[in-house]
């Protein structure tokens, strides 16, 4: 599996390009802003996106998202306890940042769903507590925590829809791969699974 990271927007916000080598799937995770440059990135690479995958509904993940069905007409799948805030810009926060992004949900997605690439599979982790739906994509020595997991922290669970509890049960659960798991964040750099667990200890 190849992954390209594209930092997107105010608030920084990592977007992935994850593809196969037949391309058979060339998945955008979290295109929170920016298309012009996602597509930018999407023409040098050769790829034509196949699909776009959300780990939450939070606007610094979606802004994006209508450029890029626009041009490309392809499917967003979002876990479905987060798809009913994608058509609400006061719940996908949208609003708070002066815009008014609304869109449907064309997939929903629950744990165990996959997609193959190569001769591994993407499985979809139901990771809840920075959202009620927020999802980890997670592959062979690979995890997109999108915002459950950074570099030296967690996600922050004082917006509607956070739970404190739950995202220490996710993190907890995350921290269950192996050492050498490379963490591929919503925000800020790549760290590994024991580099957090040894930060994150006292959860």
């Amino acid at each position: 599996m190849n992954v390209q990271e594209i930092i997107v927007g105010e608030l920084e916000t990592n977007c992935y390009i994850l593809w196969d080598i037949a391309r058979s799937h060339v998945l955008v995770v979290d295109p929170g802003a920016q298309p012009e440059k996602i597509i930018e990135t999407l023409d040098k690479l050769g790829l034509s996106p196949t699909e776009i995958v959300l780990t939450h509904s939070h606007y610094d993940h979606i802004g994006a998202i209508p450029a890029l069905k626009s041009r490309y007409g392809i499917l967003v799948a979002i876990h479905k306890s987060d798809a009913p805030n994608l058509e609400s810009p006061q719940a996908n926060f949208s609003a708070l940042f002066m815009e008014n992004i609304a869109f449907k949900a064309d997939k929903t997605l629950v744990e165990g769903d996959k997609w193959q690439f190569d001769k591994s599979e993407l499985s979809v982790l139901y990771t809840p507590g920075h959202s009620e739906g927020s999802i980890s994509l997670a592959a062979k020595g690979l995890v997109l925590s999108g915002d459950t997991i950074f570099k030296s922290g967690i996600g922050r669970t004082d917006l509607p829809g956070g739970n404190y509890s739950q995202i220490v049960k996710s993190v907890k659960r995350l921290l269950g791969f192996r050492d050498l798991t490379k963490v591929y964040p919503g925000h800020g750099p790549r760290t590994t699974i024991g580099d957090e667990r040894i930060f994150l200890t006292g959860l």
